[in-house]
C-alpha cells in the first residue's frame, strides 16, 4: 500500500500528527520540500500538509485526501490555500486529531468501503445458523476475498470452535476490550485467529467459552472495519436478539434465516420473522433438509412467510468432522453449494 505523504515543518505540529498515524497502525512518508511532495501527489493515498506547505503546493492539481493542519484556528489564508488545493479538511491540532486518525485509518482500510455484510439466524436451537455462517466464510475465502466472521451469541460456545480455530493464539471478544469507535481492519485482521488462502483472508471474533458477550457499540465498530476494508462481514446473530445481536442486523445487507423442515422449527421461526421485519431488514429463508414429514422448501418457506433463497441437503459426515475440531474446506457438497448461492445473493444487493 502507498503511505500517506506529510509535510509538516512546525516539530510540535509534526508530533501530533505522527501521533494520530501511530495510534491506528498507519505508517507514514515525510517528505522534506514542494519538490518531493509533487513526487508523491497523485499517488500516496492522504497528503497532510501544514499552512506554509499548503501554500507551496498551490499550483498542483486538485485531488483528494488533502487535508490541512494548523496549531491554532485557522486564517482567512489558510483557508484559501485550503479550497485552491480542494482540501478535504482544515484541522486545528490536537482537537482535531480524531478526524485526522480516521483520515489514516481510511488510508490503512484501502480506498473501497464497499464491502457487505451478512446476518445468519437460526428458526430454532440447533439450526446449523453458526455452521452456515462459517461456509459462507469459506466460501468468501475460497473465491479470494476477505471474510470477517463476526459472533454475536455469547452463549454458542465459540464461533473458533466451528471454524476448528480455537486453538489459535488471537483475541476474542472478552479480551478485545473495545467499547466502540474506530478500528483499522488491517490491525483488526493481524489480531484475530483464522484461516488463509491464496489471495484470501478469513478471521473470526468469537466470543468466549467464559466471559461477557460484545457490546452493542463494540459489534458497530468490528462490522464498520469489515465494510470500509471492503470485506464479506459474517455475523453469526442469536434468537435472542440482545442489543448487541441488534446492532449487527441493523447494518446487515442481507440477512438469512435457517429453517429446518419440520412443523416444530416453522413454529418457531414465526415470532423471530416478525422481531427482524420490524427492524426493517431483508429477510430470506434458507430451509435445511430432510423433511420428516415430507415438506417442501417452498412449503416451508410459505409457512414462515419468507422468499426462499436456497435450500440444501444433509453434509455428510458433518457432524463427526466438527466434533474432530475440523470445519470442511470442500468447495463440493450441499453446504458449500448453499454458501456460495447465499453469498451471491449478498453480493448481488
Amino acid at each position: 500500500m502507498e503511505r500517506p505523504v506529510v509535510l509538516v515543518s512546525d516539530a510540535v505540529l509534526l508530533d501530533e500528527v505522527l501521533h494520530a498515524a501511530a495510534v491506528v497502525g498507519c505508517e507514514v512518508e515525510r517528505v522534506a520540500d514542494a519538490p518531493a511532495l509533487r513526487a508523491r501527489w497523485h499517488d500516496s493515498p492522504v497528503v497532510v500538509l501544514d499552512e506554509v506547505s499548503a501554500g507551496a503546493a498551490g499550483e498542483l492539481p486538485r485531488r483528494p485526501g488533502v487535508h490541512v493542519v494548523a496549531t491554532g484556528p485557522p486564517g482567512e489564508a489558510t483557508w484559501r490555500r485550503a479550497v485552491a488545493l480542494g482540501a478535504e479538511q482544515v484541522l486545528e491540532l490536537p482537537a482535531g486529531q480524531a478526524a485526522l486518525r480516521a483520515a489514516f485509518a481510511d488510508a490503512l482500510d484501502g480506498p473501497s468501503g464497499d464491502g457487505r455484510v451478512l446476518a445468519v439466524l437460526g428458526a430454532r436451537g440447533g439450526a446449523g445458523a453458526s455452521v452456515l455462517a462459517v461456509a459462507v466464510g469459506q466460501a468468501v475465502l475460497s473465491s479470494g476475498g476477505h471474510g470477517l466472521l463476526v459472533d454475536c451469541d455469547p452463549l454458542g460456545g465459540g464461533l473458533d470452535l466451528t471454524l476448528g480455530a480455537e486453538r489459535q493464539e488471537g483475541l476474542r471478544w472478552p479480551t478485545l476490550h473495545l467499547k466502540g469507535g474506530r478500528v483499522p481492519a488491517a490491525a483488526l485482521r493481524s489480531a484475530l485467529p483464522g484461516r488463509t488462502g491464496k489471495r484470501g483472508s478469513l478471521t473470526v471474533l468469537s466470543c468466549g467459552r467464559t466471559g461477557p458477550g460484545p457490546e452493542p457499540a463494540a459489534v458497530v465498530a468490528v462490522v464498520e472495519a469489515g465494510r470500509r476494508a471492503g470485506g464479506t462481514v459474517v455475523c453469526d446473530v442469536p434468537r435472542q436478539l440482545t442489543a448487541a445481536a441488534c446492532a449487527a442486523l441493523d447494518r446487515a445487507d442481507l440477512a438469512v434465516m435457517v429453517v429446518p423442515a419440520d412443523v416444530k422449527a416453522c413454529m418457531a421461526a414465526q415470532p423471530l420473522v416478525d422481531q427482524v421485519a420490524d427492524r426493517g431488514v431483508r429477510l430470506r429463508a434458507v430451509v435445511r433438509g430432510p423433511s420428516p414429514g415430507g415438506l417442501t422448501s417452498d412449503e416451508v418457506a410459505e409457512a414462515v412467510d419468507l422468499p426462499l433463497l436456497t435450500s440444501m441437503r444433509p453434509e455428510r459426515r458433518l457432524a463427526a468432522a466438527l466434533d474432530q475440531g475440523r470445519f470442511p474446506g470442500t468447495t463440493r457438497g450441499p453446504l458449500a453449494k448453499a454458501a456460495r448461492e447465499v453469498l451471491a445473493a449478498l453480493n448481488d444487493h
